[in-house]
């Protein structure tokens, strides 16, 4: 027989649900089996809704899973979520018929009755930064506890230093920009790579560091061609012939607008972007007259499992979700500070963005390092390659 913790709260957690929301990210199936297991411990009975908020909303068989010991056996490891998850389940936008299509509509009322028809005592909601907001609008609506567990490739969570599946996808990028080397060179072409991040360049910066990367556009540094173009020259000078450009989904040339593949509805109210790889390829190859290549790296990103440290996040995550349930904490989100997991007001990161800071020690140890980022004033590399010549 399992051994049942004691319970360090005045109010007692007897049934919480967990949902996965927004795109996945390597370690959500970590998070599942540490708040299942951690929960269990407790004596704390948990159940997984499926396709984020569908599985509460829909009376479809298996919307709601037990997330008992063997539901969560030799998940950890796995990439994806065994929940499923969805990008248009906002149940505040919720996709619903009428007239013979569909509309969005307000199901949040219907969410929350049918959560407390079925005992939950708290929700444990798993996504980045439209899920957290999501949560927060459940609580102000009057879900009675909420706890939120931030993931996101893209690591712009605000309130918390680091998402699980951000190191993950920056090793996959890294991994990528690697192989890509040879094959440039080879053929000394200038490739442009794109990699996610709408608002944000945490993996580009990262990963076009620590894959060697000539130059790196990020959302948060609008970008000119010249400083590129100068780098590019100055490689060649250098007997250099190939060059590696490694820019974010929603990197913008300066007093230009973000590269947009697919435009939004009303279900998904922002647009996919994409593209800005192959526009700057062009232009690229335009202006100094190389060979240029473009390639997306897209969903690998998300895919397989996760490293050791998003796998190890991710099980501190859904510990620490558990444990602040327990004791009697009120709704937040678990965060990442001062390699502590604590617990932030929702409020606190809903609606909000993190993104790369300027004068952090990365940028600054990339500019050192001679890696452009578009935003350079002229001649800073042609004077060196005046200088080396």
């Amino acid at each position: 027989m399992t051994a049942i913790l004691p319970s360090m709260s005045p109010r007692k957690i007897r049934k919480i649900a967990i949902n996965t929301g927004g795109g996945d990210a390597p370690g959500l199936n970590a998070v599942l089996r540490s708040v299942a297991l951690s929960a269990i411990e407790r004596g704390i009975e948990v159940w997984g809704i499926k396709h984020g908020y569908r599985g509460l909303l829909e009376d479809e068989p298996g919307g709601l899973v037990r997330l008992d010991r063997d539901a969560v056996r030799g998940i950890m490891h796995l990439g994806g979520t065994i929940l499923g998850t969805a990008n248009r389940g906002d149940p505040f936008h919720y996709p619903t018929e009428e007239g013979g299509k569909l509309v969005p509509k307000d199901r949040s009322g219907e969410l929350i009755e049918r959560f407390k028809q079925k005992g939950f005592d708290a929700l444990v909601a798993v996504g980045g930064d439209g899920s957290m907001r999501i949560a927060n609008e459940l609580l102000e609506r009057g879900l009675p506890l909420v706890i939120g567990v931030p993931k996101t490739i893209d690591n712009d969570v605000y309130g918390t230093e680091l998402t699980f599946g951000f190191d993950t996808a920056v090793s996959i990028a890294t991994e990528a920009i690697d192989r890509l080397h040879s094959t440039t060179e080879a053929h000394e072409r200038v490739m442009v790579v794109e990699l996610m991040g709408r608002h944000a360049g945490w993996i580009s910066l990262r990963a076009g560091i620590a894959g060697g990367a000539d130059a790196i556009l990020i959302p948060e540094v609008p970008f000119s061609y010249e400083p590129i173009v100068e780098k590019i020259l100055q490689r060649e000078s250098r007997g250099r012939r190939f060059s590696i450009v490694v820019a974010a989904e929603g990197a913008v040339q300066k007093d230009g607008d973000v590269t947009v593949r697919e435009a939004g509805d009303v279900f998904r109210r922002v647009a996919v972007l994409g593209g800005v790889a192959e526009r700057v390829a062009k232009e690229l190859g335009a202006r100094t007259g190389k060979e240029t290549r473009s390639m997306v790296l897209g969903h690998l990103q998300r895919g397989g499992g996760p490293t050791t440290f998003d796998r190890l996040l991710a099980l501190r995550f859904g510990a620490g979700a558990v444990r602040f349930l327990d004791q009697g904490c009120e709704s937040g989100m678990v965060a990442l500070r001062c390699h502590k997991i604590e617990l932030i007001p929702l409020s606190e990161t809903a609606g909000r963005t993190k993104t790369v800071p300027l004068d952090c020690d990365t940028v600054t140890t990339a500019r050192e390092m001679g890696i452009s980022f578009g935003d350079e004033p002229a001649g800073r590399f042609a004077a060196e390659r005046t200088a080396a010549s």
